[in-house]
């Protein structure tokens, strides 16, 4: 049945071979983490949040370095080493008994999955032509939720058990899910980013190398612009479910089924809304529709705190679920697009690595930023969130637009992969006259 949500043969189809293998842990993991660390280790809730919260701190800071180093060396091998070197950190989760051994093994978890995110995102740029990443995108995103609900669905017999013995083996299974995917990614061709990182050396031989895109002003902007949408990703996994509990006792079931509801609806229908970016332009549109939708379905969770049957309060938080799933899907499909296209094609890994940031930046500060707002300040909190949402959705394009004027444009054919070889033409508009080149038959753009 995953096959389905498979791309076509070819290398595309091994990156999300890998994904899934990887996202079936995950799912374990994330189901049993938690429980595990609080009624197996012993330790005090309180501790595992702060710990986790540290961890991703530092995680987010081995995005640049790793994606730099994918583009210097090559992703795949790069790849493949992190892959068993998570499988490896996972697998210490085993015997971690004390606060500090986990703090440090979470700590390299998330630097390792920060890191192994950005250079897989390298290495589908270096194996996929530039037209069709959003696409495969969209079918890896379809393929992590159908491994994450296969994964969450085997972690509940483990929950069910309720033994020693069955979490480790949750960890076991994570870590020997990172190996195979280690496997899987061996098949793939050596990359061609190394080559592609020496053609353009010329370029920009005086930039700082490793800080690039910290120099990159406009692609700041846009990274940031987009850490506010993905504030959105808190609410499922932990503003709504405690909202439910705490307004609604009797219905915490629901948090469980608007899980389910939202992992299906990205399974069938995240490719599909995906077809709808073909261009920066039609991916700055879709993203500040989403950030429209977003700010819609706070308001609906907003109005589900009035006096309602029970029937009808369902309803209520069923209909927000749906359009917070709608958001999600097109701001991750029109976000995908931008992250890459605004992308010089020789820094592809510590771009992407980059962008990543704002992941972790919604994991540091997001859970403590929507918990403040919406348990404190109920109703009115949902609506200044989603004025939040919708401002960053408005604020996207002119970020693009910005980002756009200012970076190579390659004059190749869309179906020729990353690694080809294209002309640059100088754009004198660009500032400092001659320092930013633009392709020359690049027709003008729609506004957006």
């Amino acid at each position: 049945m995953l096959t389905r949500f498979m791309p076509p043969p070819g290398a595309a189809r091994t990156l999300a071979a890998a994904q899934l293998s990887n996202s079936i842990g995950d799912g374990l993991y994330y189901t049993c983490s938690a429980l595990y660390f609080t009624q197996v280790v012993g330790l005090a809730p309180t501790r595992v949040g702060l710990g986790l919260t540290l961890a991703w701190a530092v995680g987010s800071l081995a995005g640049v370095p790793l994606g730099h180093l994918a583009d210097r060396r090559g992703p795949r091998d790069l790849a493949v080493l992190l892959s068993l070197v998570t499988g490896a950190i996972v697998a210490s989760f085993l015997v971690v008994g004390s606060f500090v051994p986990f703090l440090l093994a979470s700590c390299l978890y998330a630097t390792a999955q920060s890191g192994l995110a950005a250079v897989r995102q390298a290495l589908l740029a270096d194996l996929v032509a530039p037209a069709e990443r959003t696409g495969v995108l969209a079918h890896l995103q379809s393929t992590l939720n159908a491994g994450l609900a296969v994964g969450a669905a085997l972690g509940g017999l483990a929950l069910g058990e309720g033994t020693r013995p069955a979490y480790l083996a949750v960890f076991a299974a994570d870590a020997l899910g990172f190996l195979l995917a280690a496997l899987i990614l061996l098949r793939l061709p050596a990359a061609r980013t190394t080559a592609r990182a020496a053609a353009h050396r010329r370029e920009d031989e005086d930039a700082p190398r490793l800080t690039a895109v910290l120099h990159d002003r406009p692609y700041v902007v846009v990274m940031l612009v987009n850490a506010v949408l993905l504030l959105r990703l808190p609410l499922l996994s932990l503003a709504i479910p405690l909202w439910i509990a705490t307004r609604f006792p009797a219905l915490t079931w629901l948090a469980s089924v608007l899980f389910v509801l939202n992992t299906g609806a990205v399974m069938l229908f995240q490719v599909r809304t995906a077809r709808a970016v073909t261009d920066l332009p039609s991916a700055a549109r879709l993203v500040r529709r989403a950030g429209l939708i977003l700010l819609v379905s706070c308001a609906v969770f907003a109005a589900s705190a009035t006096r309602l049957p029970a029937w009808a309060t369902v309803a209520v938080l069923l209909a927000g679920a749906v359009l917070q799933v709608v958001g999600e899907m097109q701001h991750s499909a029109g976000s995908w697009h931008i992250g890459f296209d605004l992308a010089p094609p020789h820094r592809i890994g510590q771009y992407q690595g980059f962008f990543g940031t704002g992941v972790a930046l919604a994991r540091t500060l997001g859970p403590t930023l929507v918990t403040v707002l919406l348990m404190t300040w109920g109703p009115p909190g949902w609506l200044l969130l989603g004025t939040l949402f919708l401002g960053a959705g408005y604020a996207m394009g002119p970020a693009v637009r910005w980002a756009e004027r200012t970076r190579p444009v390659r004059n190749i054919d869309a179906n020729v992969p990353s690694g080809g070889q294209s002309e640059l033409t100088p754009d004198p508009r660009a500032p400092g006259g001659n320092g930013t080149p633009r392709a020359a038959n690049v027709p003008v753009k729609e506004a957006y």
